[in-house]
């Protein structure tokens, strides 16, 4: 009797809950399921972030290259024209899971991702520098593992480009805490189609 293959959106969808990533960064209610799987690597380091991996701090403060490989599920344009992504990377447990008093922490944003437009593998391009620069983790000593969760957007356009007075343009550290990655994608119509996330914890 063969084994059965895994269902990897069975998978991950299960690991988002056990881990906690859903609720605490994506809603219950919106039911979700990826269509886009990706792999940020940290290139200096050749650090792997998969769903839950654990990473030391020294390994993720370099912006990472990121893998994708797109399902069959996920729609090609109908154009023809390669699709378009944000990328956000935020911490839901500032600064602890215990006490997430400026959660979510915003570590990253970029705009105007670029990946092949057939289903399969291959690397994503950036087409312009990050919105909010890359904030590699910090998370304060004694405070537990911090979830760093990666969440992929395709936007609605490929023209698309955020606001020059909105909030994720300002790169200054105090302007980061109190954020929500879900509120940010409903503002500009942003939708979700791939998550990951790792653990760096200071002890």
């Amino acid at each position: 009797m063969s084994t059965p293959i895994p269902n990897p959106v069975l998978a991950i969808t299960t690991l988002l809950q056990d881990s906690g990533v859903v609720p605490d960064v994506i809603p219950a209610a919106l039911g979700f399921r990826p269509s886009v799987f990706f792999s940020p690597v940290y290139r200096k380091t050749d650090a792997n972030a998969v769903l839950g991996t654990k990473l030391s701090k020294d390994h993720t403060q370099d912006e990472p290259a990121l893998r994708i490989v797109r399902s069959e599920d996920d729609e090609i344009d109908e154009a023809g024209k390669e699709k378009s992504y944000t990328l956000v990377l935020t911490d839901p447990d500032a600064p602890s899971k215990k006490e997430p008093k400026f959660a979510q922490w915003r570590h990253w944003v970029i705009t105007g991702l670029k990946a092949p437009n057939e289903p399969g593998s291959g690397t994503i391009q950036k087409t312009k520098p990050a919105s909010t620069p890359y904030y590699g983790p910090a998370p304060p000593p004694g405070t537990g593992p911090h979830r760093y969760v990666f969440l992929l957007f395709e936007e609605p356009k490929t023209s698309f480009d955020l606001p020059h007075d909105a909030v994720e343009k300002n790169g200054d550290v105090k302007s980061r805490a109190r954020w929500n990655a879900l509120k940010f994608a409903d503002q500009y119509g942003l939708r979700l189609v791939g998550v990951n996330f790792f653990l760096v914890e200071d002890a």
